[in-house]
C-alpha cells in the first residue's frame, strides 16, 4: 500500500513534527502544503487574518506538489486549528483532491480549542473511509508553545491505526 502524508504547518511546527514522524514511521511520503502567497506580518495579524480566511472559506492557491495525491491508496491529513477549524490551506487541498477509493487518516493539532475540524475533514473526504483520527494538543502559553500536553504514546496509537 502506497501512503502519503500531507500537512500543513505555520509558526511553532508543531504539526509538520508530528507529520514527519508518521511517515518516517510508516514508510510514507509526505507533501508539506505551501500556499503561493505565504502570510506574513507578526503573529497576531496572521492570526487575524487566519480568522477572516475562515469565516469566509477562504482556499489559498498552494504551490505544486511534488507527487501525484492520486497515486496513493491511503492519505494521512494533518492540520493546526485555525479558529476551530482546518487551515486554509488543508481546505484547499481537500477541496482540490479526489479521494475516491482511498482510505484516509486525519490529524489535528491545537492548544485547546479543538472545534469541529476533524469532523469537517471527515465530510470533505470520502465518507466512511477515514480510518484513524488524533488529536494533539500542544501548550497555550506563548512560552511552551512547542511543548506538547498529549502524550506520545497517542501519536503512537495513532500510527498503529494506520
Amino acid at each position: 500500500m502506497k501512503r502519503l502524508v500531507v500537512y500543513y504547518s505555520f509558526t511553532a511546527g508543531n504539526t509538520k513534527k508530528i507529520a514527519l514522524k508518521i511517515a518516517k514511521e510508516t514508510g510514507a511520503d509526505i507533501i508539506a502544503l505551501e500556499t503561493t502567497e505565504p502570510y506574513q506580518g507578526s503573529y497576531q495579524a496572521v492570526v487575524d487574518q487566519g480568522l477572516d480566511e475562515v469565516k469566509r472559506g477562504f482556499m489559498p492557491a498552494l504551490k505544486p506538489y511534488a507527487v501525484n495525491p492520486a497515486d496513493y491508496d491511503e492519505i494521512i491529513i494533518g492540520t493546526p486549528t485555525w479558529w476551530y477549524e482546518m487551515a486554509p490551506a488543508v481546505l484547499t487541498f481537500m477541496e482540490k483532491t479526489d479521494f475516491s477509493g482511498k482510505r484516509i487518516a486525519l490529524f489535528q493539532t491545537n492548544a485547546g480549542w479543538l472545534g469541529k475540524c476533524l469532523k469537517t475533514m471527515g465530510k470533505k473526504t470520502a465518507p466512511g473511509k477515514v480510518i484513524a483520527t488524533g488529536l494533539f494538543t500542544f501548550s497555550a502559553r506563548d512560552a511552551e508553545r512547542d511543548k506538547m500536553t498529549s502524550p506520545v504514546s497517542d501519536i503512537d496509537d495513532f500510527i498503529k491505526k494506520l
